[in-house]
């Protein structure tokens, strides 16, 4: 055989099985800090996702088979539940995932149509509508066996002697938020506390840093690029250092920035959406780079502390407009002005 060779074009249910391989390492390790209950949640997700899939496929009098392996409505439902609270009670992550491919997907026309991550859509949802049930996230290694978790799950009961307080706290970036807002001391007091480790959350950030390699994974298989997750951690930590520099008794680290919450999830499974991204590389380094600035202004600014969703719902209104501006011009004999007639001229 001699060259030149021709490659075979990647499938959408390889290139999303690479991708729910590269989440591996990351709920690998949230389920040895946290138990069980990140797999309870995977697993709800995932059923919802498919059941919610195939019945609006038939609705639309679509072949449910040929969608249903594709992987995509896993790989939602497994982005969704990975942003959710482990201790989430369980309608609290059916709900959301309902919302994601019912809303933010299917009525848009299914895999290729929609203008918005569905993950990020129902994640939206629940926290605007369930804010209270929202803040239920489980402390790493706490005192619930996989027995305990699975009870508060399905049945909102806890062990004997057990209290919510004990089972449950809010997260490190909801922490300081909130003792900063009340007038509480400076951040390098604050992160004393049992909640953080060496540079964000007990857990949180070795979770990070386990999806960071699964984005070093997919960028190795070619499965994304570089553009979008470099720019917005760009995006983020250019407004991250100066205020530090600033004041950093009030403002923390850009690296606990990058460590806590959803952000390395983001950088290297959410922005990197091929459906609700721009396609040109202009374009991914703006939208990237938007999503950034919009995480850390909602952040530290705003009225939630983790803003991922929020920040890439936004510009995936920018977009379209994205696209119009960065996309190469198409040069043909169409886009050639139209010769006068020489007789009339």
């Amino acid at each position: 055989m001699h060259a030149p060779y021709i490659a075979k074009p990647a499938t959408v249910s390889l290139i999303m099985g690479k991708v729910l391989l590269a989440l591996v390492p990351g709920i690998a390790v949230s389920v040895w800090f946290y138990g069980i209950a990140v797999l309870v949640q995977l697993g709800l997700a995932s059923l919802t996702a498919l059941a919610a899939e195939a019945a609006m496929l038939r609705l639309r009098g679509l072949p449910v088979a040929p969608f249903l392996k594709d992987g995509s409505a896993l790989l939602t439902a497994w982005l969704l539940a990975l942003s959710m609270p482990a201790l989430g009670a369980w309608w609290l992550i059916v709900v959301a995932t309902l919302f994601a491919i019912v809303v933010g997907k299917q009525l848009y026309g299914g895999l290729g149509n929609n203008p918005f991550n569905p993950a990020m859509v129902g994640f939206a949802v629940a926290i605007v509508s369930f804010p209270a049930q929202m803040a239920h996230w489980g402390m790493a290694h706490g005192p619930l066996d996989a027995v305990g978790q699975l009870a508060w799950i399905f049945t909102r009961q806890l062990p004997a002697g057990l209290t919510l307080d004990a089972v449950s706290m809010a997260t490190p970036l909801d922490y300081l938020k909130t003792q900063l807002l009340l007038g509480g001391s400076d951040i390098s007091s604050l992160r004393q506390g049992p909640m953080f480790g060496q540079i964000a959350g007990v857990g949180s950030e070795w979770v990070a840093l386990a999806y960071l390699a699964g984005g070093l994974y997919l960028l190795q298989q070619r499965v994304i690029s570089l553009q979008a997750p470099l720019a917005m951690l760009a995006g983020l930590s250019l407004l991250a250092i100066p205020l530090w520099l600033w004041n950093p008794a009030h403002y923390a680290d850009p690296l606990f920035h990058l460590l806590a919450g959803a952000t390395l999830l983001a950088a290297c499974f959410i922005v990197t959406d091929p459906v609700s991204a721009p396609t040109s590389a202009r374009g991914k380094l703006i939208f990237g780079f938007g999503v950034g600035v919009l995480i850390y202004v909602i952040r530290v600014f705003g009225g939630y502390p983790d803003a991922a969703a929020f920040a890439v719902l936004l510009m995936n209104i920018a977009v379209p407009l994205i696209d119009q501006l960065t996309r190469p011009p198409v040069f043909g004999a169409h886009n050639r002005p139209a010769k006068k007639d020489s007789k009339h001229a």
